[in-house]
């Protein structure tokens, strides 16, 4: 039987037994960078935690997979009670995952999930209908403009070693594929702004492009205008020649750019209760509690409700992107406007 959670603010001060046991958790917690959403993801997990009185040593790989997996080593020499990581390598991690388990301690995994191992909970946007809902964008903008679901659409990815940049692709690519006169150019841009810039220049150049699809606003949407700027190809929405720009993550310079007219579309993460959500559940776990499959809901979210899973990686936590375009960029409820 499917069962439902309801998450409120009163849930973060969910008491553990007493103030001393509070204080003796230890947590680890492993961040691929801290650019662009990272810092956000890593600064929701460290509020929830300290809010029940948890100790939170972060680290940062700088996008090394190998040093992360070191990094979580670390933590299970200092017998911490529990790994949070946000995995450079979705297959890589697995190593770590061995290790922890084999310690006896619980590993959780935020905005990307693990690839071939089993882990305690993944809290994570549902990647496949944010890039379902910016295909949809794109294939509206292209009938619009050209009389039928056709032209040429350019897919900058992220790292495709983790499993957000395949769901990500997955979700767009579905929908355009469903269009045989859309002609996709993909080409991995491994969230490096310089790698995106350097795509975007190359393939502008060669050809007509009439839309582009970001794996993350965050790190491609500002150099992706300016290398149209300086291509003399771009155009503001509505206006002759305009190229349609959607993507993943709602970042706030993005949404100061689709109030401007030069990108048009992102689905929006929700970024600060990745962290605070993953807490809760390990608040649940430490206190002896089940956790069933079901929808959660939070009053008031513009994610609920999730739909928690058990998946071949462990419990899955699914939270709803918003697409946003000029219509409702202003809503205050998206962490870019927060």
């Amino acid at each position: 039987m499917r069962s439902k959670q309801f998450i409120s603010t009163c849930f973060l001060s969910v008491a553990l037994g007493s103030a001393a046991m509070a204080a003796d958790i230890v947590v680890g917690y492993a961040a691929p960078s801290l650019d662009g959403a990272q810092a956000q993801i890593q600064s929701g997990f460290v509020v929830g935690a300290e809010q029940r009185g948890w100790e939170v040593i972060s680290v940062t790989s700088g996008g090394d997979a190998q040093k992360q997996i070191n990094d979580i080593n670390d933590f299970i020499t200092q017998n911490v009670a529990a790994i949070v990581a946000v995995p450079d390598d979705s297959a890589g991690i697995c190593v770590a995952v061995a290790a922890a388990k084999e310690a006896g301690i619980p590993f959780y995994t935020i905005d990307r999930a693990p690839s071939g191992c089993k882990i305690d909970m993944v809290v994570l946007s549902d990647n496949y209908l944010g890039g379902k809902q910016a295909g949809e964008a794109m294939v509206a903008h292209l009938t619009a403009k050209n009389g039928a679901p056709q032209g040429t659409v350019l897919e900058i990815t992220g790292n495709l070693a983790q499993n957000v940049a395949q769901l990500r692709g997955a979700g767009f690519d579905d929908v355009i594929n469903q269009h045989p006169d859309i002609e996709l150019i993909i080409k991995p841009g491994d969230w490096d702004a310089a790698k995106g810039v350097e795509i975007v220049r190359d393939v502008a150049s060669a050809q007509n492009v009439d839309g582009i699809y970001m794996h993350s606003d965050c790190v491609y949407a500002a150099g992706t205008v300016q290398t149209l700027k300086e291509l003399d190809q771009f155009a503001p929405a509505g206006e002759e020649g305009h190229i349609f720009i959607g993507g993943i993550d709602g970042c706030s310079d993005n949404l100061d750019l689709i109030r401007a007219g030069a990108t048009d579309q992102t689905s929006g993460q929700p970024i600060p209760d990745f962290g605070t959500l993953v807490a809760d559940f390990m608040a649940k776990k430490f206190a002896g509690e089940a956790i069933e499959p079901g929808e959660v809901v939070q009053e008031g979210a513009l994610w609920s409700p999730g739909q928690l899973k058990m998946t071949d990686v462990g419990m899955m936590l699914y939270l709803s992107t918003t697409s946003i375009t000029k219509d409702n960029v202003d809503v205050p409820g998206l962490w870019g406007n927060q």
